[in-house]
């Protein structure tokens, strides 16, 4: 990964040129061994940068196998490469990712998706809206209060003033969450993400060809999806329970079960989204995911590590990349004051608002 935060006077595929040299230099191979590249386009980009021509071209590489994602976030990028190297169309394969979105100033204020014309009349022009909404739901089903909610991002707070990479170090209590002002009641500031400038890149090979690197490999266990393309036609849309189908699909492959999950990794747009994950993948029952984290069952020291890097909500909004980042660092033990001990599988999972997700389990075990 690259500097995050203010990249100004770079545009997005030159941050992403910048990882794709670390990346590299991190699995000790050499850029004539890349015959896969997968990009990915980011998010109301100011610049269209993620394009596989343009990346292809600076990084000076004719693989066999090349895609853009239009919707690449980190999740979905991994599960295409290794679709690709599965299908025998690349041995190795580049993901990069880089964004100059906060230099930029791009428009986050724009409603996405089939339904994006229905949620601009509603008012919902920007993600923090409907899940507002979906935090609302869950409070009339489930008790659940604004206290519990703050646990997120004051646990993720608390990782983040660990990371020395992270943008938002400064500590948080309880008290500082509950008397900050609202940007979309019930939500707050420390609810919703940053958006940040950087890049991130990832570089996937068969297990056969990792043993023989340098770098201490992480294996993918097992990967699944699951659409919600309907959007407001599914029952309950708000609470997303379309992610359980997921998380059964993840397990059952990986032949695992949530208490065999040391870490977990949860795209965070909002703080929302973390509540509704911890539930659909079993951590927790449905329903008890806000006392869950209220108990500190996330927080440092807890049963149960979240976005152990502060995640989206402190330590840099990079579309889930920094997550598998600090998910691999972590499998390798090298986080240092974060390091969590003897961690040897991970949950990394992530959702595109009410349209889609995705999850790869991840370990050390090369059987599995």
């Amino acid at each position: 990964m690259t500097e995050q935060g203010e990249i100004p006077g770079e545009t997005g595929n030159q941050i992403a040129v910048r990882a794709a040299a670390l990346a590299l230099a991190d699995a000790g191979i050499d850029l004539s061994d890349i015959d896969g590249l997968v990009t990915c386009k980011p998010p109301l980009s100011a610049d269209n940068a993620g394009i596989d021509e343009d990346m292809g071209y600076l990084l000076g590489i004719n693989p066999a196998f090349s895609t853009t994602l239009e919707y690449g976030a980190c999740g979905f990028s991994l599960h295409l490469a290794a679709m690709a190297i599965q299908a025998g169309l690349a041995n190795t394969v580049l993901l990069t990712y880089g964004t100059n979105q906060r230099s930029a100033k791009a428009n986050f204020a724009t409603p996405i998706g089939g339904a994006a014309n229905w949620s601009e009349l509603a008012g919902f022009i920007h993600v923090a809206g409907p899940a507002a909404m979906a935090f609302r739901r869950h409070m009339a089903k489930y008790g659940t209060t604004e206290d519990q909610l703050g646990w997120v991002s004051v646990a993720q707070r608390e990782w983040a003033a660990k990371n020395p990479r992270a943008i938002f170090r400064k500590s948080m209590t309880i008290e500082d969450y509950l008397a900050s002002p609202y940007v979309v009641a019930p939500l707050r500031r420390a609810d919703l993400t940053m958006i940040s400038d950087g890049g991130a890149a990832v570089v996937m090979t068969t297990a056969e060809r990792a043993r023989d690197l340098s770098t201490k490999p992480i294996y993918l266990a097992s990967m699944a999806q699951q659409s919600a393309m309907r959007n407001d036609q599914n029952p309950d849309k708000l609470m997303r329970p379309w992610i359980a189908d997921i998380a059964s699909r993840v397990y059952a492959d990986a032949g695992l079960a949530p208490h065999d999950i040391d870490l977990a990794y949860l795209q965070d747009a909002t703080s929302v989204w973390v509540l509704q994950q911890l539930e659909w993948y079993g951590f927790c029952g449905v329903g008890e995911a806000g006392a869950f984290v209220a108990e500190g069952h996330t927080r440092p020291g807890g049963s149960l590590p979240v976005n152990t890097n502060g995640g989206q909500l402190s330590e840099a909004y990079m579309w889930n990349w920094l997550h598998l980042y600090e998910c691999v660092q972590q499998l390798r033990g090298e986080c240092g004051d974060r390091q969590v001990a003897d961690a040897e599988c991970a949950l990394h999972a992530q959702t595109h608002d009410f349209f889609k997700g995705a999850a790869t389990i991840l370990t050390i075990r090369s059987e599995s």
